[in-house]
């Protein structure tokens, strides 16, 4: 159980912003904004970023999902495991399969070089904050500098996202029929 209620949106201080949050999410005010909304301004800013980070980088949709994903198992989020798998992650091209062994990507065979180097870089940052310079260095042979700060910032902002969530106890969405 959430350790702060949920707002609906629907109190004129947070009706525009939550009309806002919806329309950009396809009609929905999930559990996240309805935490957030308590603080009006930080909502507004943790949309356009996430936004940001999600739609307006040149990671392409697979790697921010299999990054998304394995740090909501390193950081023990069911929540944004369940908002990305399956839906999110399969339309970005990953299979199930693929999305069970984040827990342990290492073990598997599933994943390119490419992506393993991500993987890693996401390990090292949500475990110690510090990024090996052996990790970054099979990082940079796979992608421009861009992308490796777009990786950071991806990677940075899950971290936020799940770490907020968790100290807030974050409910599941309820099951859409």
């Amino acid at each position: 159980m959430a350790r702060v209620a949920y707002i609906d949106g629907e109190s004129p201080e947070v009706a525009e912003l939550a009309e806002r949050i919806r329309s950009g999410r396809r009609g929905a005010l999930i559990n996240v904004y309805r935490l957030l909304l308590h603080s009006p301004p930080l909502t507004a800013t943790w949309f356009d970023h996430l936004n940001a980070v999600r739609w307006k980088t040149e990671l392409d949709g697979r790697l921010r999902e299999i990054v998304t994903i394995r740090i909501g198992y390193l950081n023990d989020v069911p929540y944004v495991i369940n908002q990305h798998v399956p839906r999110l992650a399969l339309a970005e091209g990953l299979t199930m399969e693929e999305c069970n062994s984040l827990s342990d990507w290492q073990e598997s065979e599933m994943f390119s070089a490419a992506e393993r180097a991500a993987l890693a870089m996401a390990d090292a940052m949500t475990r110690d904050a510090d990024v090996p310079d052996s990790v970054f260095t099979e990082l940079k042979r796979h992608f421009d500098e861009r992308r490796i700060v777009e990786l950071a910032v991806l990677i940075g902002t899950y971290n936020m996202h799940t770490r907020v969530m968790k100290a807030l106890r974050i409910d599941l969405e309820p099951k859409q029929s």
